[in-house]
């Protein structure tokens, strides 16, 4: 700090200082040393100074994976600036918008022609505000012939802790995506880490005798903060990035066998897809020991880990805003399913800070006692929405929405246990067992309510996905005419075909169910079974496709009052 030398570039310097031919980025036609990356990043520094960006500016990114996304990041950073991550899936309104909240005067567009395309289809609206787009294509040339040297450190002086990192967008699922600032204390964060030996990705084995890195592969999107911010904290912890374009079933372990990959970055999902891929005898024929990640099911993490030869799976739970960050590096069965841990020093530490409350679903506000107007929070072992105490003393602060206060209000409540206090709402449900194991419950609005209860869609997904031959569920409430609340209804993709799937055995296995009542208002947490009167729980099934298959046919178990409907 007292050097000003807070800016992530300078780990990635010392790196590329300490081993030059050591591999730096792998990609499937070709990879760079770090002294060619280290050579290019220099050269997207001056790329962009000559474009007239300056310190503090944000360049939008519309670009797919490649080692030049990382790299231009790694440019940007050099001269203190950063990028803004565009989804590049979005179009217009939702484009138009993303660029409007960043303010950038550039953007660098790359990828497949149906990806630029989007960009070309709002460039009038664009250039109207002063916007220029640069396809890298048309500017590549100009790149690789612009100097190599060390961009001075004059540029990179101006930098504070809470200078961006870059800027993210949320995945906008309750209107158009916010945007937030990753502050470039996280990167300084993760750089330090590999030195005081807290870094999640640390050579092990042969690697740390040889002091040769760990190899790290990443077919996430770099614009989301999981395949983003885990690439370029690879970068700057001296790691080796294997980058793909795209996560890709059929491509994956090809990829990973080809890169010798000894980690890799995942979602949830993408590892119930790889999943339900047919078996082969190279499921266990890599060099893969970790992986890190988010959104891991519980019916995935054992069969998954089991198939795949995993010897760790590094769960992390924390969300764009960065506020409520949980860890879970697990090896075994005992924190299996879990997005984090707890121990007895740290439920001490955080009993006041992360706080479950009860949450009124029909309101989405926190449940208050009518007499008094404070919240009641709730045992951690049933658990609720968790809000974190403000100002915050021991978790990482809340940089607030970018350029939008309303939206950033918003997220605070205040007088909630005493006058005066102030907590931010997390919008996710969680609790944490006696063991200190924090479990993951739903994120609020996707949960919904039938006969006075809380109805988890997580949950419920999570059981349904164990069925032998479903690989995917997904849970929603739909309104029924003349009852209160919504019925169930879930969608599932099976993994077999429509003729082989045991409906009789799906409708038993559906109709006896334990569920666990979700805490609202009250102290309950009872187990319950389904009965007679319970709602129409409809399954519509989705097959893989067949020509044949044109007609959609209903199973009715009448005295449970359930109805299958497969799509053929």
């Amino acid at each position: 700090m007292q050097e000003r030398r807070t800016s992530p570039y300078y780990f990635f310097e010392k790196y590329a200082q300490e081993q030059p031919n050591e591999e730096c980025i792998w990609w499937r036609s070709s990879s760079h040393t770090w002294s060619a990356a280290y050579a290019r990043a220099n050269q997207y520094a001056h790329f962009f100074l000559s474009q007239g960006v300056v310190p503090g500016d944000l360049v939008a990114f519309f670009m797919g994976n490649s080692p030049d996304f990382v790299l231009a990041w790694m440019g940007l950073w050099a001269i203190g600036a950063a990028p803004a991550l565009i989804n590049h899936n979005l179009t217009r309104q939702a484009l138009l918008h993303c660029l409007g909240v960043a303010e950038s005067k550039l953007v660098l567009a790359d990828g497949p022609p149906e990806l630029v395309e989007r960009l070309d289809v709002v460039q009038d609206e664009l250039a109207t505000k002063g916007i220029r787009i640069v396809k890298l294509a048309d500017v590549r040339s100009q790149v690789e012939a612009s100097p190599a040297t060390r961009p001075p450190d004059e540029l990179r002086e101006g930098l504070t802790p809470m200078s961006p990192f870059g800027l993210f967008y949320t995945s906008g699922t309750t209107g158009l995506p916010k945007a937030c600032i990753v502050p470039a204390t996280a990167g300084f964060a993760h750089a330090v880490g590999r030195e005081c030996g807290t870094a999640y990705v640390t050579p092990t084995g042969n690697n740390a005798r040889t002091g040769r890195p760990e190899r790290y592969y990443d077919c996430m999107p770099l614009y989301h903060g999981t395949g983003g911010i885990s690439a370029m904290t690879q970068l700057v912890t001296g790691q080796t990035l294997c980058l793909a374009p795209k996560f890709s079933v059929s491509r994956f372990w090809d990829d990973v066998r080809a890169s010798r990959a000894t980690w890799f970055v995942y979602v949830g999902e993408t590892l119930r897809y790889l999943l339900a891929a047919p078996p082969s005898p190279l499921d266990k024929q890599h060099s893969v020991r970790a992986i890190y990640g988010n959104g891991l099911r519980p019916d995935v993490w054992i069969p998954f880990r089991e198939r795949f030869g995993i010897e760790t799976i590094h769960e992390f739970f924390n969300s764009t805003e960065g506020i409520l960050p949980l860890d879970n590096p697990a090896r075994g069965d005992f924190r299996a399913h879990c997005v984090g841990h707890h121990g007895l020093i740290s439920r001490w530490r955080f009993h006041d800070v992360f706080v479950p409350v009860a949450i009124d679903t029909d309101t989405g506000e926190i449940v208050r006692d009518a007499k008094s107007g404070f919240a009641k929070r709730v045992p951690y072992e049933i658990g609720g929405e968790i809000i974190v105490k403000q100002p915050p003393t021991i978790t990482p602060a809340f940089p607030g929405y970018y350029k939008n206060d309303e939206a950033t209000a918003k997220k605070y409540v205040y007088d909630v246990f005493k006058k005066g206090d102030c907590y931010y709402r997390t919008g996710d449900a969680l609790r944490r067992d006696g063991d200190g194991r924090w479990f993951f419950l739903d994120r609020l609005g996707d949960t919904f309510r039938w006969k006075g209860e809380n109805v988890s869609t997580a949950e419920v997904s999570e059981v349904l996905g164990r069925y032998p031959g479903i690989s995917e569920a997904t849970v929603y409430g739909v309104s029924l005419p003349g009852h209160d609340g919504k019925a169930g209804m879930a969608a599932v993709y099976t993994n077999t075909e429509g003729s082989t799937l045991d409906y009789k055995g799906l409708l038993k296995y559906v109709c006896n169910l334990p569920c666990r009542r979700m805490h609202t208002d009250s102290q309950v947490d009872t187990p319950v079974h389904t009965s007679p009167d319970m709602p129409y729980l409809y399954l519509y099934a989705n097959f893989p496709p067949a020509p044949q298959r044109t007609t959609t046919s209903k199973i009715r178990c009448p005295s449970r009052r359930l109805e299958l409907t497969q799509a053929r």
